[in-house]
């Protein structure tokens, strides 16, 4: 699409336009692949305890801004206010468990030593994972890939729904002030045939979908 072209949020809550933002531009999305793939080779050497520890504050930063996204929620996709502050709990609890198991669950598994051999199997980082977020769950489902790769040692590039793109800044916002390195999560606000293009990118290593049956459709295409 031409760079003129903007996502645009219309929130169910009154009709209005609610979020506005440029799609990124090609130009964008080769600097932001580039970059994924540069932090990438010092990300994936950094210990799990280390990864571990940003992601805890990357949780505590997403945590303490919890009426700001539980309002920016409501309007988005029109959730009652009472309930979208529970979002943030799930999130929170869903992250929490995946930080705490993530020593044991990528720890190397001892397959018997023979004579001369100390023999293991190691879990190796994919490299650059593109994820693909949905409206109605946005934090609920976006924390199962994103926490997960970055445990594991792979960086990550959200693409959240255009209804509910400020979630995917909330998390950058909280990304950045955890220290994680540059480049090792970012996000891009993308129309369908950018998606489309950057599945099919050979610095894409992984990607991970939740949506519907028609988007899973697309991704497997592309």
């Amino acid at each position: 699409r031409p760079m003129t072209d903007k996502l645009k949020t219309v929130s169910p809550v009154d009709g209005s336009v609610y979020v506005e933002r440029p799609y990124a531009a090609p130009e964008d999305i080769t600097q932001a692949l580039t970059r994924a793939v540069r932090a990438g080779k010092v990300w994936r050497d950094v210990p799990v305890a280390e990864r571990a520890e940003v992601c805890a504050r990357a949780v505590d930063a997403v945590v303490a801004a919890r009426d700001d996204i539980a309002g920016e929620i409501t309007w988005q996709m029109g959730r009652p206010i009472r309930y979208s502050p529970a979002e943030v709990g799930g999130f929170e609890k869903r992250a929490r468990h995946m930080i705490a198991i993530a020593p044991e669950a990528l720890a190397d598994i001892g397959i018997g030593d023979r004579e001369g051999f100390t023999r293991f199997i190691r879990r190796q980082p994919l490299g650059v994972v593109f994820t693909v977020a949905p409206w109605n769950y946005p934090y609920n489902t976006s924390v199962n890939s994103v926490v997960p790769s970055l445990l594991a040692g792979n960086c990550v590039i959200l693409k959240h729904s255009s209804q509910t793109p400020l979630c995917a800044e909330q998390l950058d916002k909280a990304a950045k002030s955890s220290g994680l390195p540059k480049g090792v999560f970012q996000f891009l606000h993308l129309d369908h045939a950018s998606t489309s293009k950057i599945i099919a990118d050979n610095r894409i290593d992984h990607v991970l979908f939740t949506g519907s049956v028609s988007g899973g459709r697309q991704v497997k295409k592309a």
